[in-house]
């Protein structure tokens, strides 16, 4: 809901590490890479409860998330950097809910359940109405410089971030946490199914005409 708008003051904030790093000659997608290699660690700190460990797991993990894509526009984007991009932020995503689910199987393991769930209908939707506008060359405005025709929603990178850390901050409120953003993400997923059959169809018609 909020990414646009974070955005331009992430690019500041980045866009001197990128340059360095683009000096020493690592690319973007190592960068991807190793990023998601550190964010596997928060499977198991989550598995043993250290949860302020996972937290800085998390935290470096997105940073890294962040820090490939300013390395990316500083040396020229590409369609691998992109598909690596999205593949390993879904996956990183359900490492999350698992762990606590892993933890504490009795008091988490539903609501973990729940929250992957929720976050197959926000990933599915989403990479739907990337793959169909792609194909018919259609871009966000919003979102110009992704490798991707990006659709906005409720619950977006920042909000699911957020709430991830509030879950590492106070991990016996996962339960409720993770049911309240559970109901965010049906409720973005409706509203995608909605915006997609919107655009589509208008699409369809004035392609027909």
């Amino acid at each position: 809901m909020i990414d646009a708008k974070l955005l331009p003051l992430q690019r500041r904030l980045l866009a001197g590490p990128a340059r360095l790093m683009v000096a020493r000659g690592i690319g973007a997608d190592e960068i991807s890479i190793a990023g998601f290699c550190l964010g596997l660690l928060i499977l198991p700190a989550l598995w043993l409860g250290q949860y302020h460990t996972a937290l800085v797991i998390l935290a470096l993990n997105r940073l890294a998330d962040g820090l490939d894509g300013a390395v990316a526009r500083q040396v020229g984007p590409t369609d691998r950097g992109a598909f690596l991009d999205i593949c390993l932020d879904f996956l990183f995503y359900a490492l999350l809910p698992l762990g606590f689910a892993l933890a504490d199987p009795a008091q988490n393991a539903l609501y973990a359940a729940l929250l992957i769930a929720s976050f197959v209908g926000t990933g599915s939707s989403f990479l739907a109405f990337a793959a169909i506008a792609a194909k018919r060359g259609e871009t966000t405005k919003a979102y110009p410089n992704k490798g991707i025709a990006y659709l906005g929603g409720l619950t977006e990178g920042a909000e699911t971030i957020a709430i991830f850390a509030l879950m590492c901050l106070f991990p016996a409120g996962f339960p409720l946490l993770a049911l309240l953003f559970a109901l965010a993400c049906a409720l973005t997923t409706l509203l995608r199914w909605r915006m997609g059959w919107q655009a589509f169809t208008t699409m369809t018609t004035e392609k027909d005409l």
